[in-house]
């Protein structure tokens, strides 16, 4: 399949990695606003076609695909522009900023007959798909406690007076869009919408968000949510049943993930990712356009829609 590539940084550069392992992939051309970045990223991975107008790239016929990383602001002009073309597509974690924005994909999708998927990383692995069949294992669920916090490495930059990407909220992103969905998304797939939610939130002075807190509340369960780009944390996170405790090492990137029960004895739920993390959702993205399905059955549309719901 070949994939055309939006979004030239260090996320690209592990995603291509990561899918090279895929017998599947291959790169089929680079889009960049400039001629000469794009070149420069084309020429790392041996790619022929370099184009500046997206339009052009998806009537090329040199992709069937799209791998989807620019700011989060864009995500939904540059997927519904690859779904009117008729061009499979895989967004970056958060989908899109807005419901109203999600709903559009989601209509084009079904419209078109086109797969879209959001790169949900971590909901796709091994692991992650064996703690959801083992949940039960633990008793009535009691408490979720999911958390991301690390230090930026543009946070010292801002602090200089230099504002990068990363702390600009016009470009959809914050604490919250880039570390926080990945606490939101998995609570969603193991316990679904909340009820009623409680939100903390600090602003830094360009009006993103630096760090912030969330409660869910599932009625006897809840999840609390703590996510920060100004601080870093090296606890496990936990999801707390009457039974026992499942502890994952890594809520963003799953691996290591042991039940502990209250009589002293433990389970390994973890199981060996023979691949880098974000293989699996080019995975499951290929199974899906292969099969001719226009979503995944894991990272589902309504799923990242009820994710997007929850970031607003």
């Amino acid at each position: 399949m070949r994939f055309g590539i939006i979004g030239t940084n260090w996320i690209t550069d592990r995603f291509i990695k990561a899918a090279k392992a895929h017998p599947d992939f291959s790169i089929g051309a680079v889009f960049s606003r400039t001629e000469q970045k794009g070149r420069e990223f084309a020429e790392k991975y041996q790619v022929k076609n370099v184009y500046t107008d997206m339009a052009e790239m998806f009537q090329s016929g040199t992709v069937d695909a799209v791998y989807i990383a620019s700011p989060n602001s864009f995500h939904v002009e540059h997927s519904l522009l690859a779904i009117e073309h008729g061009i499979h597509v895989l967004c970056e974690k958060p989908a899109v900023v807005t419901v109203d924005e999600m709903d559009q994909v989601i209509a084009a999708s079904k419209k078109h007959e086109v797969t879209y998927m959001e790169a949900m990383k971590s909901t796709v692995t091994p692991s992650f798909l064996n703690l959801k069949k083992n949940l039960n294992k633990i008793g009535q669920l009691r408490r979720f406690v999911f958390h991301y916090n690390q230090y930026s490495s543009r946070y010292d930059k801002y602090k200089e007076g230099i504002v990068e990407n990363a702390f600009k909220p016009e470009l959809g992103n914050g604490a919250k869009m880039d570390l926080g969905v990945y606490c939101i998304a998995p609570i969603v797939h193991l316990a679904g919408e909340p009820e009623a939610v409680l939100k903390n939130t600090y602003l830094l002075s360009t009006g993103a968000d630096g760090q912030g807190s969330m409660i869910f509340d599932y009625d006897g369960v809840e999840a609390v949510i703590m996510y920060s780009k100004i601080s870093d944390s090296y606890l496990p996170s936990e999801i707390q049943g009457e039974n026992g405790v499942i502890e994952i090492d890594r809520i963003s990137d799953p691996k290591n993930i042991v039940i502990k029960y209250r009589d002293g004895q433990t389970e390994d739920l973890s199981v060996p990712h023979e691949f880098d993390t974000m293989y699996y959702e080019l995975e499951e993205f290929i199974k899906c356009v292969n099969n001719k399905q226009v979503e995944s059955a894991i990272n589902t549309h309504e799923i990242s829609r009820k994710v997007v719901k929850l970031l607003q």
